[in-house]
Formats: structure tokens, sequence, C-alpha cells
């Protein structure tokens, strides 16, 4: 593929995000009239792009782009040195103390812990709920997601994200270059809170072991927790989702992507930009441990 051929689909990439974002019309610079044109044609420049002096360290590598289309994904090892958060406040890893059914592989131990939640009644979810919603999706998975609890129609379906923050949560995944059946979706708890409200602390404490199993027994690379209560549970944190996302935090040797849950995305949809940053930097540590 020649140089000019992959600029000309860069650019369409560029077009297709801003379209997403909702942006029409654009206004044209005109190039400098002491500029150089490289051997494949002029230089691609993305807008919003950083000074000069930090744009020719920065080499995009074209992607699927936000929820559709395509995007550049900054090299990894080029990319300016991000912001230092402030360490969150977190007690021990909650995987710490847990333990995870003996088995030859990850699907015998998912099978096992299926079986030992069984047609549970442990909490009191399960009053009104139709289906244990448990996980789904490859069981050596490198990306798992995690949410707080399933909705109507997954309560209906047995099955997590499958309603319209679920088909948004697809169309992320298909624009990381995966399909669904790549990754794993599991929640916090596994049975639907009544009026979708937030799980209580005491559902939490006695559903999220069997999601902390789950971790142990797929291993992924990176787990992303999608909201505030899925990454309080995961990290055992009292910090919020605004706070922490967009960073990354390790837990047993796993990485953790907190960012906006898709239903948020939903009622304020500024904030894709800001979970596609998230899932680029989630792109970019996958590429490196290939």
């Amino acid at each position: 593929m020649t140089q000019g051929r992959e600029n000309r689909q860069a650019l369409r990439a560029r077009l297709e995000w801003l379209r997403l974002l909702g942006v029409d019309d654009l206004p044209v610079r005109p190039a400098p009239r002491d500029a150089s044109p490289t051997a494949g044609g002029p230089e691609w420049s993305p807008a919003g792009a950083d000074s000069p002096a930090q744009a020719t360290d920065r080499r995009p590598v074209v992607q699927a782009g936000l929820f559709g289309g395509f995007e550049e994904v900054e090299n990894p090892a080029a990319s300016a040195p991000a912001r230092r958060p402030r360490a969150a406040e977190r007690a021990a890893s909650p995987l710490a103390t847990v333990r995870v059914p003996e088995a030859p592989d990850a699907p015998t131990t998912l099978r096992l812990i299926r079986e030992d939640i069984g047609d549970c009644t442990r909490c009191g979810l399960c009053r009104n709920r139709t289906n244990v919603v448990f996980g789904v999706g490859n069981p050596i998975a490198r990306l798992m997601f995690v949410g707080e609890g399933p909705g109507a129609d997954e309560d209906l379906k047995g099955e997590p994200f499958v309603g319209r923050a679920g088909q948004l949560l697809t169309k992320i995944i298909e624009s990381m270059g995966m399909e669904r059946e790549d990754v794993y979706i599991a929640n916090v708890v596994k049975c639907r809170p009544p009026e979708n409200r937030t799980p209580l602390p005491d559902e939490i404490a006695t559903c999220s072991p069997f999601l902390f199993q789950q971790i142990l027994a797929i291993r992924p690379r990176v787990v992303v927790c999608l909201g505030t209560p899925a990454t309080q549970t995961v990290l055992g944190t009292r910090d919020t989702i605004t706070r922490l996302r967009g960073t990354f935090h390790e837990i047993n040797g796993i990485r953790v992507m907190p960012t906006f849950h898709p239903a948020y995305l939903l009622r304020n949809p500024a904030a894709k930009r800001d979970v596609w940053d998230d899932m680029k930097k989630v792109m970019a540590e996958l590429k490196k441990a290939e």
C-alpha cells in the first residue's frame, strides 16, 4: 500500500470520526509557504494535533474509529507522558482472598463457578429476577468488560449487555477491531436490581466474589470497568469514575481501565470522546502484550 493511499484512508477515517461527533463543517488552513512535501505527499495532520515539535514524534496508526469508521491510535512508544493522577484510595486487592475452583482450564472453571451460583437466593435480588445473568464471551479472552448489573433486556435473555447500552458496547468493541465473541463480558451482580437502580452494598458484597472468580479464571490482560460501581468493586476503592478513568490501575497482575458506562454515553454523547481515548490506551496495551 502506498503512502498516498494510507494518507487518503487516514483522512477518510478522520472525517468519519468528526461526523460521528456531529461536526459537519471544517475550516481549511492553507499549508505554509515554506512547507516541504514528503516523498509520499503532504503529511496528514488530524484536527487538534499537538505542536509541530510534538507531532514529529507522533506516528499515528489507523485503526477502527469511534464506534464505527476508523480512527488513529498513537504509537504507545512515542506518546507524550500522561498526566499523573492522584493514587486511588483503596484497600488490598479484593482478588487476594478469592479461591477459584480447581479445574484443568478456564472454560471448565467458569462452568464450575456457574454451577456454584445455581438458582441463587443469596440476596434479595433473586425475588424479582427472570434469569441469572452470568457472563458471556471468550473464556480465554485478553480483554474483559465489567458492568454493574443486568437491566430489563438482560434479565429476559440471560445475557449481559444486550439492550441499548449493550448495542453501544458492541460498537465500541467492533471499533477496537474485535467482535463480542473475542472478549468476555460480565457484571458485578448477576440479577437485575429493581428499576435498574444501583446495586446495594450488601448485594455487591454477596455477588462480587463470583465476578472475582471469573476474572481469575479468565486472567485477561485488561479489564475495562464500566461506570463507578464496577470500578469501585474491582479496585476496592471509594473513588469515583471521573477521578479514576483514563488511567491504568493494576490488581494481581491484571491491568484495569475504568471508563464511563455505555448507558451514560447514551445520555451524554459528548463523553464518547473520553471513552474512545480510554479504549485507544487499552488497544495500545493489548498490542504491547502481543
